[in-house]
């Protein structure tokens, strides 16, 4: 098995590329099934949930080439309407083809999804907006099944706002007979992206990235071209890398406007941010050191919970006392006890987290529980004194591109080795 080991202590210096977001990627490659003709969709990362998708699409049936950060996808017709248990356990977002498989083939029979091991994350919202469209629901040997002849538009209110819910629903809307009405939607950029590529296709949908999306139903969707937002997780993580290691980097091909909540904090921690059209620049190289902020996670305009683990690893070397609250997901601290073999002082209580600053971290072993919290532990490898080593990799694998290798070019003693 891989793993990255890190000498650290070294400033990050440089200027860094944000790759296209995971988080919108997957949900642009699921909804081509929706409709006929070639998408062809840019600025896709190569990360490992991406290839998954893609293999998702060729086993249902469609035409799929990836070509370095190009997708060509063709949905002319469908083989199978199954996803199945050994690709659906490795990635939540195969839920994402259930919608639009209903929708356009009138059945779906998809694998309870795995994913992450942060908390429960039930999809019973995803399947309760498809009962109110029409769709006949159940759940068998660990399978979700639907079925519909065609879906009917229906007013739709999420008990709490849910991304991929929202997505799955939009998707479905699209197809569905009459004027959808999703209430209390969640609004992160993610979902706009989407709803401007089904937009593209030919979907009539209006208050994306607002708490009200209104769908009106079309009989088909046709092909198009799209080029993916860049990753605000990813641009958000090499910001903190720049902070937590006291260097000065340019984030570059990042919508600014998406990293709002996180650069307020940082500022508020006393780092100097320069922001431009579509690039940030993190200057640490002056401040003596960073002072504690207190965070609290919400759905977006809010502070990212994808941000957590990366926010508790900068504030475990900042001065003073800061407590992180995690509202979004239970169970959302493993990377808190390796953080603690590297030396930081935090407790836990609850759904927070205090997180005491130490003038330094150790390098140290340690294992990575899920996605994000890996990207923490990475950051706080590059701010430790001596070598740590993250294990268990295949997870950072899961969401960010070539990471090693750009935190390389920015001055990081880092390299992969496999195991």
């Amino acid at each position: 098995m891989d793993k990255i080991v890190i000498s650290g202590g070294i400033p990050l210096r440089g200027e860094v590329q944000v790759s296209g977001a995971k988080n919108s990627a997957l949900p642009i490659l699921a909804s081509t099934i929706l409709g006929g003709g070639e998408c062809v969709i840019s600025n896709v990362p190569r990360v490992v949930d991406v290839v998954t998708m893609g293999k998702l699409l060729g086993m249902l049936g469609a035409e799929v080439h990836h070509e370095g950060n190009r997708a060509v996808i063709k949905a002319d017709v469908i083989r199978s309407t199954q996803a199945p248990y050994e690709l659906v356990k490795t990635m939540r977002a195969s839920v994402l083809v259930l919608g639009p498989l209903v929708a356009r083939w009138g059945e779906a029979v998809v694998s309870l999804p795995g994913g992450c091991a942060i908390g429960s994350r039930p999809v019973n919202l995803h399947l309760a907006g498809l009962a109110k469209l029409g769709a006949e629901v159940s759940i068998e040997h660990g399978y979700i099944r639907a079925k519909a002849k065609r879906l009917k538009g229906a007013p739709i209110y999420c008990d709490v706002p849910t991304v991929t819910g929202t997505e799955n629903l939009m998707m479905a809307a699209s197809l569905a007979q009459g004027t959808t009405v999703i209430e209390n939607a969640a609004k992160e950029p993610e979902i706009v992206d989407l709803a401007d590529f089904l937009t593209k296709r030919g979907a009539r949908i209006s208050g994306a990235g607002t708490d009200i999306i209104t769908i009106e139903g079309v009989r088909e969707l046709r092909g198009s071209d799209h080029e993916v937002i860049s990753d605000r997780i990813e641009a958000g993580t090499y910001v903190v890398a720049a902070a937590i290691t006291k260097g000065a980097v340019s984030v570059a091909r990042c919508r600014p406007e998406h990293l709002e909540p996180l650069l307020n904090k940082l500022g508020e921690a006393g780092v100097a941010i320069t922001v431009e059209k579509e690039r940030v620049h993190i200057d640490a190289t002056k401040s003596v050191r960073l002072k504690g902020v207190d965070v609290r996670t919400l759905p977006f305009p809010g502070f990212p919970t994808d941000m957590q683990a990366q926010m508790v690893a900068l504030m475990s070397v900042a001065d003073g006392t800061s407590i992180i609250t995690e509202t979004v997901f239970e169970s959302r601290f493993m990377h808190v006890e390796e953080l603690r073999r590297m030396g930081a002082d935090i407790r836990v209580e609850g759904n927070r987290v205090v997180v005491t600053g130490r003038d330094r971290l150790a390098g140290a072993p340690v294992m990575a529980s899920d996605l994000r919290a890996s990207a923490g532990l990475v950051l706080a490898g590059l701010a430790a004194e001596g070598t740590t080593e993250v294990l268990r990799v295949y997870h950072l694998d899961r969401g960010y591109e070539r990471i090693e290798e750009k935190l390389r070019a920015l001055g990081a003693v880092i390299e992969r080795r496999k195991g």
